[in-house]
Order: structure tokens, then C-alpha cells, then sequence
């Protein structure tokens, strides 16, 4: 098994997990919140370093990143477990389930070097931890992710964002590009639909800007009747707006029934389009509707000039103007690493 990464022995027999916002303190024998790391002995190891359980090359916009090299694709992969507890989770089958426990389970997987090796195969740019908990799998992220950075790939992450201030520094030097789900704005809703808390999360954004160069794009998928409140959506842009930048893109998708809300309704048009007006009255310039069909494409234009920069159609860019970093037709300066 693999020792895991940034814990600490207590005299005790138990150890202290650093890696995320729980901060879990596991007993001999035990395992924390996520299920994946495992106190053996007195040394945390991670269960999941060779239980690789997805694989595929995706475009870019799929995570979604819309201003992190644009038409690139992704090699993204994961492997189970979780520490939210997410109602509505997409992926619920890898990231809910105790996975690893299973007589069935894969062995042997694939190691870091060959993930990279995959990669590189496939014609992507980047290697996307994703689709699970990316701090979840942290010790086959890191490696993988070293090797990668030496053979000229990028590093991203999709995650909820519930790192701890140690992980950050510890993932700052390789990570290019973070997106991070900011689920909604209100702790009831973090408690009751994922078993967590929302300030931690506000916490690691903040630090994320402040404190490294890892370019943050967010989302937020709305929920009727949960997160969808005028009120609320108008604190979320605010926030984004006042303590990250009006320039941090923002993914704004519709909800679709799964997992264990099959009983709430999709998301209305006129919901992600009235979400949208709030995020432009609280002065957001990027914002990109997903998960949904309206009358126009999620295109990146200029907050300057209003010209169309990067045409898509869903996931596909049909063209992409920006040069430079710059646009064409004003010289305004257009957020991201292009």
C-alpha cells in the first residue's frame, strides 16, 4: 500500500489526516471520512493509489475550463471515493460507493508513469483529476503529476474545493488550473445536501487567488427549489466578484434528477438565464451557462468591446480569435492562460 501524504503520527496510535477540511483523526484499524485513506499500524495509507476507475480523453471545456488552452483535451481520470456525501452527485457510483472493498475491484492498476505515457499517447495537453475527488486520490494525483510536469503536460483539477491550506501549498508548484464547485451560499445547504460546510470552501478559494498561480475557474449547478434563491445567487456573485475577481469565469449549469433527488425537477431555461443576469449585475464578465439548451452558444466575449472571441458549440470551439491574451479588435487584456 501507499503511505499516504500530509498527516501526522500521534503518540496515541492514531493519526491526523492534514489533507482536507475535516482534518480527520483516525484510530488504529480505521479509515477516514473519504474511506480511501486507512490507518494501518500507526502510518496513514492511501486504499485507492492503484484502483484507477476511469480513464478518457476529454475536451478541456468538459471540466468545464473555458479560459485554461481553449480546443485542448484532457486526460482525465480518477479513482474512487469521496469525503462529500452529495445528494445529487453525478458520479455517485464511483464516488459514494466503498469501491475498493469489493472482491472485484481492479488491482494493479495503472501506474503514474503510464497514466503519463497514456496521455501523451492520446494527443492531450493536460492530465484533469477528476470526476471523483481529486484530494481523494492526492497520492496518485502528486506523482502522476510530477511526472507529467516533466514531460510537458499541465496539471487540473475538478474539485469541491474542500482542501486544506497545507494541500494548497503542497499542490501549488504543479497544478496549473482548478475548477472548483461553489455548490451554493448558505451552510444549511452544505450540511443537508452534502454533509459538509460551506466556509471551508470559501476558505480555499480565497487562498487559491491569494496565494498561488493555479488560474480558478467555478461552477454552480442550481437546484429548484434548493439553492436557486434571488437572494442567495446574488451573495454568490458578490462574492466571486469582491473576493476572488469579476474576471474568475463562472459555469452556471442545470440540475437534471439523479442519484437521490430523482424526485426535483430540471432546472427551468429561465432559471440559468435569470442566474446569469445576476452574475452580470454583480459585475462577473465571463459567465458561461452548461448543462442546457438556449438560444445561444456559451461564446467568450469581449467585456470591453462586446466582440464574439471563442465561438463554441457546446464543447467544440469553432474558433477562437483571442490573440495574444488580447482581443483583436480593442487590445483589451482577456483572463486565462491561452
Amino acid at each position: 500500500m501507499k503511505e499516504a501524504y500530509l498527516y501526522e503520527k500521534n503518540k496515541d496510535g492514531s493519526v491526523k489526516c492534514h489533507l482536507c477540511g475535516f482534518k480527520c483523526v483516525i484510530a488504529p484499524g480505521k479509515k477516514g471520512r473519504c474511506g480511501q485513506r486507512m490507518n494501518i499500524g500507526n502510518e496513514l495509507v492511501s486504499l485507492n493509489y492503484d484502483r484507477l476507475c476511469s480513464a478518457a480523453a476529454d475536451p478541456i471545456e468538459k471540466k468545464p475550463l473555458y479560459h485554461f488552452k481553449p480546443g485542448s483535451e484532457a486526460f482525465s481520470i480518477a479513482a474512487p471515493g469521496c469525503n462529500f456525501r452529495c445528494k445529487f452527485c453525478q458520479n455517485w457510483q464511483i464516488s459514494q460507493s466503498d469501491y475498493i472493498d469489493q472482491d472485484d475491484a481492479p488491482k494493479d492498476g495503472p501506474t503514474p508513469d503510464q497514466i503519463v505515457n497514456a496521455a501523451l499517447q492520446s494527443g492531450c495537453e493536460s492530465i484533469a483529476y477528476t470526476y471523483t475527488e481529486p484530494t481523494i486520490f492526492y497520492e496518485l494525483a502528486k506523482d502522476t503529476a510530477h511526472i507529467a510536469k516533466k514531460r510537458g503536460l499541465y496539471n487540473i483539477f475538478v474539485s469541491n474545493g474542500y482542501m486544506s491550506d497545507m494541500a494548497i501549498d503542497d499542490f501549488a508548484g504543479w497544478l496549473d488550473a482548478i475548477n472548483i464547485d461553489l455548490k451554493a451560499f448558505t451552510n444549511d445547504f452544505y450540511k443537508d445536501f452534502c454533509a459538509a460546510q460551506l466556509e471551508p470552501v470559501l476558505d480555499s478559494i480565497r487562498y487559491i487567488k491569494k496565494n498561488t498561480d493555479i488560474w480558478i475557474e467555478l461552477t454552480t449547478l442550481i437546484i429548484p427549489g434548493v439553492n436557486d434563491g434571488e437572494e442567495e445567487l446574488k451573495k454568490l456573485c458578490e462574492f466571486i466578484a469582491e473576493e476572488v475577481s469579476p474576471e474568475t469565469p463562472w459555469h452556471v449549469s442545470a440540475f437534471h434528477p439523479c442519484y437521490q433527488m430523482y424526485d426535483v425537477p430540471p432546472t427551468p431555461r429561465e432559471t440559468i438565464i435569470k442566474a446569469c443576469q445576476t452574475g452580470q449585475e454583480a459585475g462577473l464578465k465571463y459567465i458561461y451557462p452548461g448543462n442546457i439548451r438556449l438560444d445561444h452558444s456559451p461564446d467568450t466575449k469581449c467585456p470591453q468591446c462586446g466582440r464574439t472571441l471563442i465561438e463554441r458549440d457546446n464543447w467544440t470551439i469553432n474558433s477562437n480569435d483571442i490573440e495574444n491574451g488580447k482581443c483583436p479588435h480593442c487590445g483589451a487584456a482577456i483572463a486565462g492562460i491561452w
